[in-house]
């Protein structure tokens, strides 16, 4: 008699996971469509100056090569390590306010803030912040 339920179980889980799929497909032809329909109304004429390469409404002279500074992506990966950092200051500060979890999460926090720490000193040891 248990084995009809357990049935009745199982195409109710499924029943709910094939809207999900119906739903992912409905999504990826909608998409689908958008991009046909878009690549059969749109014109077609290229011209040489439809082809050139276009930079912020400046012709381009020279190479397309050019040398990167690469303090710029330190700055930028600072940046990251800052914004996980006060990411993580949102929920921990929720945690911390509940009751019994004062201490422990404390302790963990000053932990984390601690790697940030080294890691800030490191990069400052190392020149990186000095902006010449």
């Amino acid at each position: 008699m248990r084995e009809p339920t357990v049935t009745v179980l199982a195409a109710d889980y499924f029943a709910s996971y094939s809207a999900v799929g119906l739903l992912a497909a409905l999504g990826v032809l909608f998409v689908a469509v958008a991009f046909g329909a878009g690549r059969l109304l749109r014109p077609v004429v290229p011209t040489p100056e439809k082809l050139m390469t276009y930079e912020c409404g400046v012709d381009p002279v020279g190479e397309g090569w050019a040398h990167t500074q690469v303090r710029y992506y330190v700055y930028a990966f600072l940046y990251v390590i800052f914004a996980v950092d006060s990411i993580f200051l949102f929920p921990w500060a929720t945690v911390f306010a509940a009751p019994g979890y004062g201490a422990t999460t404390l302790v963990e926090m000053f932990i984390f803030l601690g790697f940030l720490a080294v890691g800030l000193l490191y990069a400052w040891k190392k020149g990186v912040l000095a902006w010449t």
